[in-house]
């Protein structure tokens, strides 16, 4: 009775308060979600004509819409033409994000943008003002549909002799849409169910195509934008440089020690040649970006390279691209913030700009919750299904990171672990400081006062 009194008194409070942009978007991406979960379940959506139960219809709708790649089915072999459309129409919103498809409508119907949806276009982008938010809206929205077109065009003329013109479109389509939203959901099932791209270790077209994709994707809008008006290295943004100089020491390091821990290993790379050998450890390196596609079987990966992959994984892309995990701007700054204290120093720089303290609190609030969530959910996982804590970590980090790739868990996984993934997943999507921010925190202004501060022995 007096939780139900709580919860009347909380919604007469919020009637007539509009939502924040935080809150927006993550009711957003609910409503997405569930709308997908229920159009997943018509017979119509599944190749058999038979209804999906719920509980897999929205866990394969929150795998699409947060781009993860997560599914307990294979995608081809379960889902209709009109199923594996859905999952397309959610990668793409759920890719771009809701407001670059609302934007395009506005465009169609030459409406005017308000403040409002300025708002909710800047925290979508991740950016901190609205200046000029429509302009970087319209290049996302044209360029990312561009570069997609481009690689659809590729894929589609290299599959083009094999398949016939009708298959090759579409695989080329959904291909180029999945790897550039960092999605990971492949249709190769017709070849071989559940083996997504391990059919083309020995493809360098394929692989490099989707991987050039992937990339792109990853890196981000406002880093895009840069990169458009061709600028000098050194005047670009310290974000720019920032995420241009991380993202290539990060895929050079993970294709090293993908190589070094791999190369022998049989049931991974040892069987294969020199040449594609270092094109399935480069593409490894690409994928843990929260792509999620599979050349090698994951399962397989040996004991240090699941402890690679879960590490780059766990970084992911960067910030206002496609990709989810910590971001590439978010370790690099947790990296300068150890250095300058091992040092003795207060002040965290790049390029000769101190980085706020303020930013460096949040990078380390981010990554620690992460680590958490994933650690916790790994062992409820090992405690609710038959999996391994090495396993079940690997799954968790993947659906908190959105990567999507797993080591044969997620059809193991028992109902309360299903249910715990979508919830990552979605957490991965929205971003845990949104969460919190948005549904967590109290009003900052009602601090009324302050305990008096203490000293603690630390280390």
């Amino acid at each position: 009775m007096r939780l139900r009194n709580r919860v009347l008194l909380w919604i007469r409070k919020r009637q007539g308060r509009p939502l924040s942009p935080m809150k927006t978007i993550a009711a957003a991406f609910a409503v997405i979600i569930l709308s997908g979960a229920f159009l997943l379940t018509l017979p119509a959506a599944s190749r058999n004509g038979q209804r999906c139960p719920f509980l897999p219809a929205l866990f394969t709708a929150t795998s699409a819409t947060c781009v993860t790649g997560l599914t307990p089915f294979d995608t081809y072999t379960q889902w209709s033409g009109f199923g594996q459309g859905v999952l397309l129409a959610l990668i793409e919103v759920g890719g771009l994000g809701f407001m670059s498809m609302a934007t395009l409508f506005i465009f169609l119907l030459r409406k005017r943008i308000g403040l409002k949806q300025r708002m909710l276009m800047a925290q979508a982008l991740s950016v901190n003002d609205m200046e000029g938010v429509v302009r970087l809206q319209r290049t996302v929205l044209f360029g990312s549909l561009s570069v997609e077109g481009v690689g659809a065009a590729i894929l589609t003329v290299y599959f083009w002799p094999r398949f016939g013109f009708s298959k090759a479109l579409w695989l080329g389509v959904f291909h180029s849409v999945s790897a550039f939203c960092n999605a990971g959901f492949d249709i190769f099932g017709f070849l071989e169910p559940g083996a997504s791209l391990m059919i083309f270790q020995d493809d360098p077209v394929v692989l490099l195509t989707l991987g050039a994709l992937v990339v792109i994707g990853g890196l981000g809008f406002l880093v895009w934008e840069e990169l458009a008006e061709r600028k000098p290295f050194r005047r670009m943004t310290v974000y720019t440089r920032l995420v241009l100089c991380t993202t290539a020491a990060l895929l050079l390091s993970c294709w090293l020690f993908t190589c070094l821990l791999e190369w022998n290993n049989p049931e991974t790379l040892g069987d294969m040649s020199v040449g594609s050998k270092l094109l399935n450890g480069f593409f490894q390196s690409v994928t843990l970006r929260t792509a999620g596609f599979a050349a090698i079987d994951q399962a397989a990966l040996t004991e240090g390279g699941k402890a690679v992959a879960i590490l780059f994984m766990l970084v992911g892309g960067s910030s206002g691209s496609t990709a989810g995990g910590l971001k590439t701007v978010t370790f690099v700054v947790l990296l300068l913030f150890l250095r300058a204290r091992l040092r003795g120093k207060h002040t965290v720089c790049a390029f000769e700009r101190t980085i706020p303290d303020s930013q460096a609190l949040d990078a380390m609030t981010i990554a620690m919750t992460m680590i958490l969530l994933a650690f916790s959910g790994a062992v409820f996982i090992c405690a609710t299904s038959p999996v391994g804590f090495a396993n079940a970590l690997y799954e968790t980090v993947s659906a908190l990171a959105t990567v999507g790739l797993t080591a044969g868990t997620t059809t193991r996984l028992s109902v309360p672990a299903q249910c715990l993934i979508i919830l990552y997943m979605y957490f991965g999507r929205v971003g845990v400081l949104t969460i919190s921010l948005g549904f967590l925190s109290g009003d900052s202004a009602k601090e009324r006062f302050r305990y008096a501060k203490t000293n603690l022995l630390i280390g």
